[in-house]
């Protein structure tokens, strides 16, 4: 017998870009064909070239999405967190998950199996209206992280970074990093000891670190530090931790 679905993990669905303003009757029927599952940290979800047969959403923790060289390099292509979705357009191409995804740190999910999502996909048009936005905004999203991976010096990458962790307000605030340095710099386009330089040139700003804790004297200051020169663009992530609340991993790869 299948076990419902938590309180906190429906209200969290409904935060979900790609579920955001669905009539009830639809979620409820998207719902009733997921599960939800823990994690451990280490633990493989899908391999590149699996089949596409399933998509999930984060509840809370942290999803890697990456790829593997010849050589067996990592190259983090996405970090999912708490509201996002991730591998759903993977789903339509036939051509299995372009990426590898792996769990970064303890976490719960919502796994939505393909031939059930796209039965509803079928039936209910809003929520097909919404799978489109979702992908535009994705490709809007790709087009700033390239330009901030081309244009950005990596102290600003990582101040952007940290900005998107802090509350929207201005004043001190005091952030724990939610996953480990090198996955971090990874994701962010550098070495290990890039990282290193580019923390220590934000103490300039008021920024200081200490193991997995950063400690920010001005929000305000660090978040114009950080789009100096150019329009505001989250890092990654959505929900105001690591990227713009419209903005989820549909096609698997950011």
């Amino acid at each position: 017998m299948k076990t419902p679905l938590s309180h906190d993990a429906l209200t969290a669905v409904r935060k979900v870009p790609l579920f955001r303003g669905l009539e009830d009757d639809t979620l409820v029927l998207l719902v009733d064909g997921a599960l939800e599952r823990r994690y451990r940290r280490g633990i493989e979800l899908f391999r590149e070239g699996e089949p596409a047969d399933r998509f999930y959403v984060v509840l809370d923790g942290w999803v890697k999405l990456f790829r593997e060289s010849p050589e067996g390099h990592e190259c983090v292509v996405g970090l999912c967190t708490g509201g996002e979705s991730f591998a759903e357009a993977a789903m339509f191409d036939r051509l299995g998950f372009p990426v590898n995804a792996s769990v970064a740190e303890d976490a719960r999910l919502l796994v939505f199996t393909a031939d059930h999502f796209l039965a509803t996909l079928r039936q209910h048009h809003e929520l097909a209206l919404n799978l489109l936005a979702n992908l535009s905004s994705m490709l809007r999203y790709l087009v700033r992280q390239l330009d901030q991976l081309t244009n950005q010096p990596t102290y600003q990458r990582l101040a952007a970074f940290i900005v998107s962790l802090c509350p929207r307000s201005a004043g001190p605030a005091n952030v724990c990093l939610p996953c480990d340095k090198l996955l971090i710099a990874g994701w962010l386009g550098m070495k290990p000891e890039s990282f290193s330089r580019a923390m220590a040139r934000l103490k300039e700003v008021g920024v200081h670190c200490e193991r997995n804790y950063v400690r920010i004297d001005d929000i305000a200051a660090l978040r114009e530090f950080a789009q100096a020169g150019e329009a505001a663009a989250p890092v990654g992530g959505t929900n105001g931790r690591l990227a713009a609340p419209a903005e989820s991993n549909a096609f698997v790869s950011r």
